[in-house]
């Protein structure tokens, strides 16, 4: 087997840090010099305007909901791509991954097309008993849902996969049922790559903007996020407000992803 020449290693390793630095890397420091272009203050300051305020809660409050409803659903689909076989398996699996094809703004469209409460194929019905989709709270959740799915998933399967399951059958040939072989056996096994895929799916879910817009109706101190209030502030010529709600979504998706990646290698030593 041939060696890999030496001056080739660090030509790739320089490609690979250069392409990474120009493409995220130096956006992303562009942002951080702009909201501190004029001091810290400007930064704080946003937080005392009522709209930066409610746009921040509410991007949090949808983040959480969804991230909640995408780790239950997740973790319950990666046992059943792994551990079952069925019908439509193969088919289920790439549905799976077509929130990562499909642009968030077509989801956004489709989500309206169908839960429209004037020309929806069950906004209608949905209105008539007391449920508002499009231009709520609820619908923001969903499409937050569908943007994120597939990050729990596909960082859940491969462990699946990796561990087997003879440990679940040995715990059940000894009497344990299925919630007590879950809680001690599976979830063990797999919490670091949960851990994971919750925190992607968090920072993915707090920087959701196109599917968010069409069906939030962007209506100020009600249905607008902070990505929303990002754009707005941006049109409207406030750029300090602008980049400095753009450093505080970053901040804090970027935060959770080194958190995690310093813990990690550490608790699979222990």
């Amino acid at each position: 087997m041939l060696e890999t020449p030496t001056w080739l290693k660090w030509l790739l390793r320089l490609v690979a840090v250069g392409y990474v630095f120009f493409l995220v890397g130096w956006p992303v420091e562009t942002i951080v010099k702009s909201a501190f272009a004029d001091g810290p203050g400007v930064v704080l300051d946003q937080f005392s305007d009522p709209e930066v305020v409610h746009a921040l809660v509410l991007t949090g409050q949808i983040a959480v909901q969804a991230v909640l409803i995408n780790l239950v659903f997740g973790v319950t689909i990666s046992l059943l791509l792994v551990r079952y076989e069925f019908p439509g398996k193969r088919v289920l699996s790439a549905l799976i991954d077509l929130p990562m094809s499909v642009s968030p703004v077509v989801v956004g469209l489709s989500l309206l097309l169908v839960y429209n409460g004037r020309t929806g194929w069950f906004g209608p019905t949905l209105e008539s008993w007391g449920l508002k989709i499009i231009f709520s709270g609820t619908g923001m959740i969903m499409a937050t849902c569908f943007v994120a799915l597939p990050l729990v998933i596909r960082e859940v399967v491969p462990v699946l996969a990796e561990v087997g399951d003879e440990q679940e059958q040995a715990a059940r040939s000894l009497g344990a049922n299925f919630r007590q072989t879950f809680w001690r056996i599976t979830l063990p096994s797999i919490k670091w790559a949960v851990v994971y895929g919750v925190v992607l799916s968090l920072a993915r879910s707090l920087g959701e903007f196109g599917a968010v817009k069409v069906v939030s109706g962007n209506v100020i101190n009600q249905t607008q996020t902070a990505t929303l209030l990002v754009e707005s502030r941006y049109e409207s010529f406030d750029q300090p407000a602008a980049y400095s709600i753009a450093f505080v979504l970053a901040f804090v998706s970027v935060l959770c992803i080194v958190v995690v990646s310093l813990l990690r290698p550490k608790a699979s030593h222990s």
